[in-house]
C-alpha cells in the first residue's frame, strides 16, 4: 500500500492541532449551509420547522459521531422529502411516523451489522459521477430565485415537481416575471462576486477567513443597512431564516415529539419503515460513494458502519421528533470544498446548529436567504464543472451515456428515480456488453492450419451461453479449437453443459479437434488434449520458411495489440522435455526491452535465441546459427535488430571520435562487436553527430542500425557454408527485422519477403472480440 493511502495520524485524530483549526472553520461553513435546508426540506416534507433542524443537530451529533466516514454530513434529505410527506399522510400522524422512522433505524443497523455496506461496491463510477453533476445542477437551477429573492419555493427542495405546482424550470420563468427583490437580488449577486473573487485570489483563498463566513456577515450588514429603505430593498422576513424561537426552556423542549407507540402491532408501521430503512440506506451509500470521489486524501469510508451510523441517527430522531436523515451530497460537497480533513467539523456543524436553535435564534433569523443562496450556488457550479462533462465523454459511450442519463433523470424527477434510472442503463450496457462480446477469440497461424483461442472471461454466467454457443457453431470442419478456463473464477452450469455437449457430441461429429484447458475440478469438465499446441518435428518438417515468417509476423501483431495467447507453458515444458523442433533462429540484441519470445508471441520450444550486443555475428553466435540449421532444422534465420540501440550509438560515436573501445569504456573485449558495426557507420557520422538535432540523431542511428542488421545478414551468408547452402537449396532463408521499442512492431527486411501489415488495434471503448 503507498503512502498516500495510508492515512497519516493527524488525518486520523480529532483533536490533532495540524488539523482541528480547518475542521471548525469547515463545520461552521456547513452550518450555514445545513441550517436553511434543514428549514426548507422539513417545510418541503410537511412537518414542523423544528423536526428537520432536530434532524441536523442529530447528524452532526450522532451519526457522525458513530460513522467512520472523514467527509459524510448526515442530515435530512430531500430525497426523502416525497416518502416522508407520503408516510406521514398514510399512517395518519406525526408520531406514528416517527414510530416508523425508530424501527427503520433498528432495520438499518442491522442491514449494517449484516454487511450491508458492501452493496456500495457495485455502484459504476459512471452513475456516482452523474450524482455529483446532477446535484450540482440543481444546486444551481435551484438557487438561482432565491438569489433573486424568489423563496416562495422552500430552500431545501431539490425534487423537480415542486409544492408550489410549479417546477424546476417554470420557477425560473418567475424573474422574467419580474417576482424580484431588488435588496435579496443585491445580497445574493454581492455574495458571488465575493465567493468567485475569493477563491481567484490565492492570499483569500489560503486565508482561515472562510468565504461564506463573510458573505453571511456582510448580507446582514448590507440588510441593516436597507432597513431604512422601501419595501423593494428591505429584506423582509419572508427572504431571511426562519427558526423557531422558544420563549422559555419549557417551551424548547415541547417542540420535542414522542413517537406513538400504542401503533406498535400496527403493519402499516413496518411497512413505513421498511421503506424509509431501504430508500435512506440506498441514498446514503450513493452519497457516502460520492463524497469519497471527492475527498483530496481519497480515503475509503466503511460503507457498512456508515449504516450502523445512519441507524443510531434514525432511532434517536424517531424517539425525539426528528425527520429522517441520511447522508446528504450538498452537505459533504461542502464540508469537502471547505479543506475539512476529520469527522470534527460534521460534529462541530451538529454542535452549532443545536446552540443556533436553543440559544441564538433571533440572531439566526437575521440572514438572508439569498446569500446562503450564492453559497450554494457557487457549490453548484463546482460539482458540475464542464471539465467532468468532457471527461466522461473522451471515456467513450461505455461510460458517457449512463452518466448523461443519470444527470438528466435526477434533474427532471429526484434523486432516488433518477439514480434508479441510471443505474438501470448502466446494468443494460453491462448486459449488452455481456451478450455481444463476453469472450476473447484469438486466431493463432500453425504449420498445420489455424488455431482458434477462446479464453472465458472473470465471470461467465448464463447470459454469455448464447454468444458462446455462436462463437462455437462458427469452428468449420477440420478446424482446430482451443477452450481456455483458466482465467475463470465462475463458470455457469448451463455453459459447462454446453460445453461437454460441444467437446463430446457436436465437435467429433462435425470434425472440430477441441483442446481444453485451465478447467478447475470443480467444474467436472478435465482439461484435454486433441491436438499438439506446441512446436513438434512433424510440424517443422511441413513448415516453409515464408509460414515461418507469417507466424512471427502475426505473433507481433498479437504483442503490438495486447492479444498474446494464454498459453499453457507447464504443458509445454513437459511435451518439449524429450525433444526439440524449433522453426527458426533469431539473432537479436541483448537490449532488455526486445525479449525475443514476447515481441512474437512464442511458446516453450518455438525458436531458438541467439542474443549478442548490436545483433552482430562472431564465431560462437555464427556457431550457434549453423547448429539450428544444419542440426536442429530451422526453416528461418531472423537478425532482430531494434531501434535506440545503445551498442550502435556508442559504436557510432567511437568510430565519429576515432577511438578505441577499451580506451573509452575499459571494456576488453567490446572492440569485435564496434568492429562489427563500423562498415555500416558513414564517413561523415563525425560531422553528423555535431551537427545534427537530438531528432535528428535518433534517426540516423536508427538508419545505421537497421543497416548493420542488413548487413548481418549478408555477413552470415558469405562466412557459414553450411547456412549458404541451405539458403541456395531453398530449405533456409535469412532475413532481417528491426523491432521499434516505442511501438512494439517489428519491420521485416530484405528480398523475397511476403507483403506483411500491420493489423488494427481493436478500439478501447468497448470490448472486442480479437483475431491474430
Amino acid at each position: 500500500m503507498s503512502t498516500a493511502e495510508v492515512p497519516s495520524p493527524d488525518s486520523t485524530s480529532l483533536f490533532s492541532p495540524s488539523t482541528i483549526l480547518r475542521d471548525l472553520i469547515s463545520g461552521l461553513v456547513v452550518f450555514l449551509v445545513a441550517l436553511p435546508l434543514c428549514l426548507g426540506i422539513a417545510l418541503a416534507s410537511g412537518a414542523d420547522l423544528f423536526s428537520g433542524l432536530l434532524a441536523g443537530i442529530v447528524g452532526g451529533l450522532v451519526v457522525a459521531a458513530v460513522s467512520g466516514s472523514h467527509t459524510s454530513v448526515s442530515g435530512p434529505a430531500a430525497g426523502l422529502t416525497a416518502i416522508v410527506a407520503a408516510q406521514i399522510a398514510s399512517l395518519g400522524s406525526f408520531e406514528a411516523f416517527l414510530l416508523a422512522v425508530f424501527i427503520a433505524g433498528i432495520i438499518q443497523i442491522g442491514f449494517g451489522i449484516a454487511r450491508g455496506g458492501a452493496l456500495s461496491a457495485f455502484f459504476p463510477s459512471s452513475v456516482i459521477k452523474g450524482l455529483l453533476v446532477a446535484i450540482g445542477v440543481i444546486l444551481i437551477l435551484k438557487q438561482i430565485p432565491h438569489v433573486f429573492g424568489h423563496d416562495t419555493d422552500p430552500e431545501g427542495e431539490m425534487s423537480f415537481q415542486q409544492p408550489d405546482e410549479k417546477n424546476t424550470f417554470s420557477e425560473l420563468l418567475t424573474i422574467f416575471d419580474g417576482e424580484i427583490h431588488f435588496g435579496a437580488m443585491c445580497i445574493g449577486l454581492l455574495s458571488i462576486a465575493v465567493l468567485v473573487v475569493w477563491d481567484r485570489i490565492p492570499a483569500l483563498k489560503k486565508s482561515l477567513m472562510p468565504a461564506p463566513l463573510v458573505v453571511v456577515v456582510m448580507g446582514v450588514l448590507i440588510n441593516m443597512g436597507f432597513q431604512g429603505m422601501s419595501d423593494d430593498w428591505k429584506v423582509g422576513e419572508s427572504h431571511l431564516v426562519q427558526i423557531p424561537i422558544a420563549q422559555s426552556f419549557s417551551e424548547f423542549l415541547g417542540f420535542l415529539r414522542l413517537p406513538d407507540f400504542t401503533r406498535a402491532l400496527d403493519p402499516a408501521i413496518y411497512v413505513g419503515a421498511i421503506t424509509i430503512a431501504v430508500v435512506a440506506s440506498l441514498e446514503t451509500l450513493l452519497n457516502l460513494e460520492a463524497v469519497d470521489k471527492l475527498d483530496k486524501a481519497k480515503r475509503n469510508s466503511p460503507a457498512s458502519r456508515e449504516l450502523v451510523a445512519q441507524g443510531c441517527g434514525n432511532m434517536v430522531c424517531g424517539l425525539i421528533g426528528g425527520l429522517p436523515v441520511t447522508s446528504v451530497i450538498v452537505r459533504g460537497s461542502v464540508n469537502v470544498g471547505a479543506g475539512a480533513k476529520t469527522k470534527l467539523s460534521a460534529i462541530f456543524h451538529g454542535a452549532l446548529l443545536l446552540i443556533s436553535v436553543a440559544l441564538l435564534p433571533g440572531i439566526m433569523n437575521l440572514i438572508p436567504l439569498s446569500a446562503l443562496a450564492a453559497i450554494l450556488l457557487v457549490t453548484g457550479f463546482k460539482l458540475a464543472s464542464p471539465k467532468i462533462f468532457h471527461q466522461m465523454w473522451s471515456e467513450g459511450r461505455y461510460q458517457f451515456t449512463p452518466f448523461i442519463v443519470t444527470v438528466v433523470a435526477i434533474v427532471v424527477t429526484d434523486l432516488l428515480i433518477g439514480i434508479l434510472i441510471g443505474l438501470a442503463i448502466s446494468i443494460l450496457f453491462i448486459l449488452n456488453s455481456n451478450l455481444r462480446r463476453p469472450i476473447r477469440r484469438i486466431k493463432e497461424t500453425q504449420v498445420d492450419g489455424d488455431v482458434t483461442h477462446i479464453e472465458l472471461s472473470n465471470q461467465v454466467s448464463f447470459l454469455n451461453r448464447a454468444a458462446l454457443d455462436s462463437v462455437l457453431n462458427e469452428a468449420k470442419s477440420g478446424s482446430k479449437v482451443v477452450i481456455d478456463a483458466s482465467r475463470s473464477d465462475y463458470i455457469d452450469p448451463d455453459v459447462l453443459s454446453l460445453l461437454r455437449d460441444f467437446k463430446s457430441n457436436v465437435a467429433p461429429a462435425r470434425g472440430v479437434s477441441v483442446n481444453l484447458t485451465g478447467f478447475r475440478q470443480k467444474y467436472q469438465l478435465s482439461d484435454a488434449s486433441e491436438f499438439s499446441d506446441f512446436t513438434s518435428r512433424e510440424k517443422q518438417e511441413m513448415v516453409t520458411s515464408d509460414q515461418v515468417i507469417k507466424i512471427l509476423h502475426d505473433g507481433n501483431n498479437r504483442f503490438v495489440r495486447g492479444d498474446r495467447l494464454n498459453r499453457d507453458l507447464g504443458r509445454q515444458v513437459n511435451a518439449t522435455a524429450a525433444g526439440q523442433s524449433p522453426l527458426a533462429a533469431v539473432l537479436s540484441c541483448i537490449d532488455s526491452r526486445v525479449p525475443t519470445e514476447l515481441v512474437f508471441d512464442l511458446g516453450v520450444g518455438d525458436i531458438f535465441s541467439v542474443r549478442v550486443a548490436g545483433n552482430v555475428v562472431g564465431t560462437k553466435s555464427l556457431g550457434s546459427l549453423e547448429y539450428a540449421v544444419g542440426v536442429a532444422g530451422v526453416k528461418l534465420v531472423a537478425v532482430l535488430g531494434h531501434t535506440r540501440c545503445g551498442a550502435v550509438t556508442s559504436s557510432v560515436q567511437l568510430v565519429a571520435a576515432n577511438q578505441g573501445a577499451e580506451s573509452a569504456t575499459g571494456c576488453q573485449h567490446l572492440q569485435s562487436i564496434v568492429d562489427e558495426i563500423a562498415p555500416c557507420v558513414p564517413d561523415d557520422s563525425a560531422k553528423a553527430m555535431e551537427t545534427l538535432s537530438d531528432d535528428e540523431k535518433e534517426a540516423f542511428v536508427d538508419r545505421i542500425a537497421e543497416q548493420n542488421v542488413i548487413h548481418t545478414v549478408d555477413e552470415i551468408l558469405k562466412r557459414s557454408r553450411i547456412i549458404r547452402e541451405a539458403v541456395e537449396a531453398g530449405r533456409v532463408k535469412v532475413i532481417g527485422a528491426l523491432y521499434d521499442v516505442k511501438t512494439g512492431h517489428t519491420k521485416f527486411l530484405g528480398e523475397n519477403i511476403p507483403q506483411l501489415a500491420p493489423e488494427p488495434a481493436s478500439s478501447s471503448q468497448e470490448p472486442a472480440e480479437t483475431t491474430g
